[in-house]
């Protein structure tokens, strides 16, 4: 401290703890993210971050410390979890060292630990979705079901997705025509925008997704005139009875009711988001490249493609078989 005020430094403070640290990261330093991302991160601070070091003054924080706390939450945590709470407290920390509260960050010279593995994502058979496709047929979420399982669109896209992006006509009269399609544009996030530049595309609609969603314009005409006063019109495709908007947790639980009757098929075992793994699984085994599969699903590379559905993704190269069983044949006695 002598050396510090030598120095001309500012002096750290004494009394400063991680939960002060960590507070004023929560409150200052998640200017313009989404409200669902600010609550994440304070649940995962509040669970995981302060419950165990919170009372720890920062100055006395040591990497050892931090050492010992990813090990105990990598026995119970997956590594994903592990990540993001290890973000949580290192950017805590980086603003607090901004700000001469300490003199330097611990958390950067702890590593992440490989945790739990966590739940894996699995994808639709053909069988399976057309017993989900058959099950959900009478029920509110058809046409979402319908047009996220046959476009892959996320369900941050498909919550967001407006009247005036969707044209169920198309221009046959074009040159070329133009089919019936939708327009991806637009998500749940903070500015709007979709996931990445690449993520904005419009996708021709296949024909059993332009008769669903013909059906859910003229079910949400009758939602609107139940609804009368209450209705608030934002022009969404998928929303609640009375207008508004539909959440994760709507969304989910409509989902899984919908899932109810589908045979061979257990709805807890299901999400969302696992129909646009579906769609990706579904193209693979159909023998569409990965390159057309990563334009469809809105993904920067095929590199990302590969790395989020490399369990959906089959690629069996055929062509070099092919030719070299009509170079060679097929009997080695040939």
């Amino acid at each position: 401290m002598l050396r510090d005020f030598e120095d001309g430094l500012a002096i750290a403070p004494t009394n400063y703890t991680v939960r002060g640290a960590v507070n004023d990261w929560l409150q200052y330093g998640l200017a313009g993210k989404d409200s669902g991302t600010v609550d994440n991160y304070k649940s995962l601070c509040e669970n995981h971050v302060l419950s165990e070091l919170g009372e720890t003054k920062l100055r006395d924080l040591s990497a050892e410390d931090v050492d010992k706390w990813l090990a105990a939450k990598a026995e119970v945590l997956s590594t994903r979890t592990l990540r993001l709470i290890r973000s949580c407290l290192n950017r805590s920390v980086k603003r607090a060292m901004a700000r001469d509260k300490v003199k330097r960050n611990v958390v950067e010279l702890c590593s992440i630990l490989v945790g739990q593995p966590g739940r894996p994502s699995k994808s639709l058979t053909l069988a399976q979705g057309e017993a989900v496709l058959a099950a959900a047929v009478d029920t509110p979420m058809y046409a979402y079901i319908v047009a996220s399982l046959l476009t892959g669109g996320r369900t941050e896209e498909l919550r967001e997705l407006t009247w005036d992006h969707v044209d169920l006509e198309g221009d046959p009269s074009a040159t070329p025509a133009v089919p019936p399609y939708v327009a991806v544009w637009r998500s749940v996030r903070a500015t709007g925008d979709t996931k990445t530049r690449k993520s904005r595309r419009t996708l021709a609609l296949p024909g059993r997704c332009v008769e669903a969603l013909r059906v859910q314009w003229e079910r949400q005409g009758w939602q609107r005139v139940a609804a009368g006063e209450r209705w608030q019109e934002q022009g969404l495709v998928f929303t609640s009875e009375v207008g508004t908007p539909l959440d994760a947790a709507n969304v989910r639980r409509a989902f899984r009711q919908a899932l109810s009757k589908a045979e061979g098929v257990d709805p807890a075992d299901w999400t969302p988001r696992e129909l646009r793994h579906s769609f990706v699984s579904l193209l693979s085994d159909s023998g569409v490249p990965l390159e057309e599969i990563s334009r469809l699903v809105g993904h920067s590379s095929t590199a990302v493609t590969e790395e989020v559905y490399r369990k959906q993704i089959r690629p069996v190269i055929q062509s070099g078989a092919v030719v070299m069983d009509s170079i060679f044949g097929t009997d080695p006695e040939s």
